[in-house]
C-alpha cells in the first residue's frame, strides 16, 4: 500500500522486488556508527531540496540534524530470497492456524469496525483480516517492537546511496518529513521495515499522506495505535487503487474438463465450457468476469475476478495474492483447497507448530519462542537442523516431514 496515486507510479511492494547492484556499498564495510565519507556532503544537498519541498527548518534539524545512516538496509535489500518456498509452502505458512484462529479472534473483536468498512468500502472483511494478519500479526506490538526499526536511518541511506532507485527513495524520504511537518507522526514512533513500510498494514510514508484517512475521528492520520485508520485506508487503497469491484468475490477454485483456457470471460460463459467450481456450489454472479489461473500443473485451478487483482495491486506477486485470499475465505470459515497441490504436505496445525519449536529449541536450535507462529527465525532453525541432519532440501519449511524427523530424536 505504499505508491503516489499517479498512474505511473511503481506497485506497493516493487521496491522489494528491484534488489541492488553486485556488491554495491555492503564492500565499503561502512557500519551504522558512524557517517560514511559522503553522506554528510549529501545530507547539506539534500537539505535544500527538502526545503523547497516546503520542510520547515525546525522539522529538518529534528529528524536530519544528527542523524546517521542505517547501512545495514543494504544487506537487508540482498537477503531477501533467503528462503526459496514452493506455492503450497508459501501458503501454508501464510494460510496458518494461528493466523486463523487469531483473525476470528480480531473480527470477533472489531466487528464493528470491519461492518463500516464494508459498508464504506464495499471491501470484503476477509481480505481486510488477511492483509492485516500477514503484515504486522493483527498489530501484534511485539513485531513492532522485535522486527521494527527507525525508518528515517533507513530511508536516508537509501536515499543518498541506493544505486537503482535513488529518486525513489528520496522522494519517500520527503514524504516521511511531511509526516513530522504536519503532526502526524513523530520519528520516534515512526518505525518499520528496512524499506519505511510502517503500522498494521504496513504503509509506505507516500500512502499514510495520499491515501491515509483519519477514519477513527481523533484528529490525525497514523498506521499505528488503534487499526481504525490502518484497515478504513488500505480499504480505500484496494477501492481506489486496486479497482476493487464492491460485492464481488476474489474467484473460485474450479475444476475443468478441459479446452482453452485464456483470456477473461463471464462465469456463465464458463461454465458452459465445462468449468465448474471445486466445491459444487454454483457461481453467485454469473455475469461477472474472471481469468483462468493454474499455478502448477496437476494442482487446484483458479478463476480469478477482479478482486484477486486489487490484492495483487497490494503486492505484486501472485502466490502472495491468492495466500492472501485464501487466508481471508480460511478465517471466515472456508475449508482448505479441496485439489492439492503435487507433492505437498498439508499444513500443521497450531498444537503441531508449536510442538515443532519447542523440539527444535530443545535440540538447540532458537526459533525465537514456541507460539505457533512461523517467521523467520522458526524458518533459519528449521533450515539449520535440516542442514545438520542432512534433510534435502534444506529450505526452512517446518513441515510434517521435519516434525516426524524431529518425534524420532537425533
Amino acid at each position: 500500500m505504499k505508491q503516489p496515486d499517479s498512474p505511473d507510479a511503481p506497485t506497493r511492494r516493487a521496491v522489494l522486488q528491484g534488489g541492488i547492484s553486485a556488491g554495491a556499498l555492503l564492500a565499503t564495510g561502512f557500519s551504522a556508527l558512524a557517517a560514511p565519507p559522503g553522506f554528510d556532503a549529501w545530507r547539506d544537498n539534500f537539505h535544500a531540496r527538502a526545503r523547497a519541498k516546503g520542510i520547515s527548518d525546525a522539522t529538518w534539524t529534528r529528524v536530519m540534524g544528527r542523524i546517521e545512516p542505517d547501512m545495514s538496509v543494504f544487506r537487508q535489500m540482498q537477503k531477501q530470497p533467503e528462503f526459496h518456498e514452493q506455492i503450497w509452502q508459501y501458503i501454508n505458512r501464510r494460510a496458518s492456524d494461528w493466523r486463523i484462529i487469531n483473525g476470528r479472534e480480531a473480527l470477533k473483536k472489531h466487528e464493528a469496525l470491519f461492518a463500516r468498512i464494508e459498508q464504506d468500502f464495499g471491501v470484503e472483511r476477509g481480505t481486510l483480516l488477511a492483509l492485516w494478519g500477514v503484515e504486522s500479526a493483527y498489530g501484534d506490538p511485539l513485531v513492532q517492537q522485535n522486527h521494527m526499526r527507525p525508518i528515517f536511518p533507513a530511508l536516508a541511506a537509501l536515499a543518498w546511496n541506493e544505486p537503482r532507485r535513488r529518486a525513489y527513495w528520496e522522494t519517500e524520504l520527503i514524504n516521511a518529513l511531511k509526516i513530522v511537518d504536519r503532526g502526524w507522526g513523530t520519528p520516534e514512533e515512526m518505525r518499520g521495515s528496512w524499506a519505511g513500510a510502517m503500522g498494521h498494514t504496513q504503509w509506505m510514508p507516500e500512502v499514510w499522506l495520499n491515501v491515509g484517512m483519519d477514519y477513527d475521528k481523533d484528529g490525525r492520520v497514523s498506521p499505528f495505535g488503534r487499526p481504525d485508520d490502518a484497515l478504513g485506508s488500505s480499504a480505500r487503497y484496494l477501492l481506489n487503487r486496486g479497482k476493487y469491484h464492491r460485492g464481488e468475490h476474489w474467484g473460485y477454485e474450479v475444476r475443468s474438463s478441459g479446452g482453452s483456457s485464456s483470456g477473461s470471460r463471464t462465469y456463465a460463459a464458463w461454465a458452459s465450457a465445462g468449468v465448474t467450481r471445486a466445491d459444487g456450489k454454483p457461481f453467485p454472479q454469473p455475469n461477472a468476469s474472471a481469468q483462468m489461473w493454474v499455478p502448477v500443473a496437476g494442482g487446484p485451478s483458479f478463476l480469478l475476478g477482479p478482486n484477486f487483482y486489487s490484492v495483487k495491486s497490494y503486492n505484486p506477486s501472485m502466490n502472495y495474492a491468492l495466500a492472501i485470499c485464501h487466508l481471508g475465505d480460511r478465517i471466515l470459515g472456508a475449508p482448505p483447497f479441496i485439489q492439492p497441490f503435487p507433492g505437498s504436505e498439508r499444513a500443521l496445525t497450531l498444537p503441531e507448530v508449536q510442538e515443532l519449536q519447542t523440539r527444535l529449541t530443545k535440540a538447540g536450535f532458537d526459533t525465537g519462542g514456541t507460539d505457533g507462529r512461523v517467521g523467520n527465525d522458526t524458518m533459519k532453525a528449521v533450515k539449520d537442523y535440516q542442514t545438520r541432519m542432512g534433510l534435502l532440501p534444506a529450505d526452512g519449511y517446518g513441515g510434517l516431514k521435519v516434525l516426524a524427523r524431529l518425534r524420532q530424536g537425533n
